[in-house]
């Protein structure tokens, strides 16, 4: 019995190591998921983009803005001269965070009155929104000790004293920073990567393992027809599944939806050509059903990590961060939660969309070139 068990495993070997692609994906890619994720998978936040907006413009304001800049948290990025200004870029998602100082900040301070600081910050990411108004919090507290003053009050995170300093915290778009507001449209984007991956890949590969792509080869349909007769019912079952999680997540989460719904189908669509393109390319790569679903994951996994889902694409190393530019899941979430808790248009998301319609083109255009040559 043992030496059978020997003589199996040796040939299993042998055939694993027979395919250079097998050898790719137990050797080569493994170590690069792991250079990439020891270096981009981190649960810190700093560098957070900061708008500052001094309409006071005394000493003692430039010297709150220099503290904060210090601390290592806040990038200050923009300096505005109106609260319109501060409302324009966190529309466009250009911010996280914005501190506004108010007039009379320094006058008041210097006759020991209560004075005004309002922190914004973006509630799309309730975790982060709610990281950095505790940075911010913490820094404008220990400046108010410093002048001598008696504390802070705020509104979303009160820390109640009397006199001093009044630090007004207000989360736009998601006021009670609820983590489901941010999480339940990222699975709409997840959902559709994942069912027309798997499907696109191995349907074809199933085809090829046994044997009836030689059948169709031989009948009179042509490579494009066969491509889209392949990748139409999977595009259907992604707008399906669209359809069913944005339904639960109205009904069952009461995940506001702000934007516009013909909207989010365009943007589907636009999303879809890169994900069934990608999994039309696996399909090309892939001999058996066993490689199309590891290779399916390989590529799956690394998009979720990269995609600033669960860790922020600013905290990335600089390298990774262009890296995140050819994944497409990374331009879909900022489409997604735009729509749903934004309510922006087409007039700020065009940049988004643009990018994701340039790479879905791009990726199906190649994938089918690639597959119409194997069927050659």
């Amino acid at each position: 019995m043992f030496e059978r068990i020997r003589r199996v495993v040796i040939k299993e070997f042998i055939q694993l190591f027979r395919d250079r692609r097998m050898k790719a994906i137990v050797f080569v890619i493994p170590l690069m998921q792991l250079m990439v994720f020891g270096y981009a998978v981190t649960t810190d936040v700093n560098d957070i983009r900061t708008a500052i907006c001094d309409l006071d413009r005394s000493a003692e304001s430039r010297e709150l803005f220099r503290r904060l800049e210090a601390s290592g948290y806040f990038s200050i990025r923009y300096s505005v001269q109106s609260p319109a200004e501060v409302q324009e870029l966190l529309d466009r998602g250009k911010i996280t965070v914005a501190i506004q100082v108010n007039q009379g900040f320094s006058s008041d301070i210097k006759r020991k009155q209560q004075t005004g600081i309002q922190v914004l910050v973006d509630g799309t990411d309730s975790n982060t929104a709610t990281v950095a108004a505790d940075y911010a919090n913490r820094i404008i507290l220990k400046y108010a000790k410093d002048l001598g003053t008696t504390g802070i009050s705020g509104h979303s995170f009160p820390i109640a004293v009397r006199g001093g300093i009044q630090l007004n915290t207000l989360a736009w778009y998601n006021p009670e920073l609820k983590s489901k507001n941010y999480n339940v449209p990222g699975v709409i984007a997840f959902v559709i990567m994942l069912t027309c991956l798997l499907l696109t890949s191995m349907a074809v590969v199933r085809e090829r393992e046994i044997g009836t792509m030689e059948q169709l080869m031989v009948t009179p349909i042509r490579p494009v027809e066969l491509i889209l007769g392949k990748t139409i019912p999977f595009a259907m079952i992604g707008f399906f599944d669209m359809l069913l999680v944005t339904t639960v997540a109205y009904l069952k989460f009461d995940i506001p939806m702000k934007g516009s719904f013909a909207l989010l189908i365009a943007s589907t669509a636009i999303y879809l050509l890169s994900v069934l393109g990608m999994g039309l390319f696996i399909s090309t790569i892939a001999r058996t059903q066993q490689q199309a679903l590891m290779a399916t994951f390989l590529f799956y996994v690394p998009a979720v990590l990269l995609s600033g889902f669960m860790f922020p694409i600013e905290n990335m190393p600089e390298v990774i961060q262009y890296g995140t530019y050819l994944n497409p899941l990374r331009y879909f979430l900022v489409i997604i939660r735009e729509i749903f808790l934004k309510g922006n248009g087409i007039s700020v998301l065009w940049p988004q969309t643009l990018s994701l319609l340039v790479m879905g083109l791009v990726v199906i255009t190649i994938s089918s070139l690639r597959f119409k040559k194997r069927m050659g």
